[in-house]
């Protein structure tokens, strides 16, 4: 019988970012609580360049039925979870839709042609325009000006998932993260992993 509970089927998930950031891990742990669900789960991982600073993008692939392709049908994103704006722009170029949401972290990352002034790096309100005229269902979070305040940036993807969780789209919840954690982390990470996690679903309510 179909999971009520995935809006379609197979449900399209896309983490992007750039190298550092956590995105992997972001995808391995959000593939964990869903598995938790009894749904099947396809993880697929492209990296723009192995060292920091390069694009990585995941491919979530969520199903009750069956094990789809790991690679996402252009045009096909169901949800994009961006840890950077430019990279959420890029990622919706090619799998966006009217229907997809956006989450969005709003720290850029500049490349090396930025920074040598070769390249231009869109302003924060010219990505917003771009992003939040093409889709209706966009959220711009500050997630690691959050996350620096707790003490690590990288806890902003965590708060990216507890974001995930908070617009409703799939089936997680805080049970469900913390079973996906627990079991790699100290108790007091843990305890900042899940205030972190708090702190996203209250981002986007």
């Amino acid at each position: 019988m179909k999971n009520t509970s995935l809006p379609c089927d197979p449900y399209n998930v896309i983490i992007t970012g750039v190298g550092g950031q956590g995105n992997v891990m972001a995808s391995r742990v959000l593939g964990n609580m869903l598995s938790r669900k009894n749904l099947n789960i396809t993880i697929g991982e492209t990296f723009g360049a192995s060292q920091r600073g390069g694009s990585v993008m995941s491919h979530l692939r969520i199903s009750a039925e069956s094990y789809w392709s790991p690679q996402i049908p252009k045009g096909k994103g169901h949800l994009v979870i961006s840890l950077e704006p430019t990279e959420a722009i890029r990622v919706l170029m090619n799998y966006g839709n009217p229907n997809v949401r956006v989450l969005c972290n709003t720290r850029p990352v500049h490349a090396i042609g930025v920074i040598s002034g070769e390249q231009r790096y869109p302003s924060m309100d010219e990505a917003k325009s771009w992003v939040a005229e093409l889709y209706e269902a966009c959220w711009f979070l500050e997630a690691t000006e959050k996350a620096l305040e707790l003490g690590n940036p990288i806890l902003g993807n965590i708060m990216m998932i507890g974001a995930a969780a908070g617009i409703g789209a799939l089936p997680l919840d805080r049970e469900g993260f913390e079973a996906a954690i627990s079991e790699t982390l100290s108790s007091d990470k843990l305890a900042l992993n899940l205030k972190a996690y708090d702190l996203g679903v209250r981002m986007v309510q």
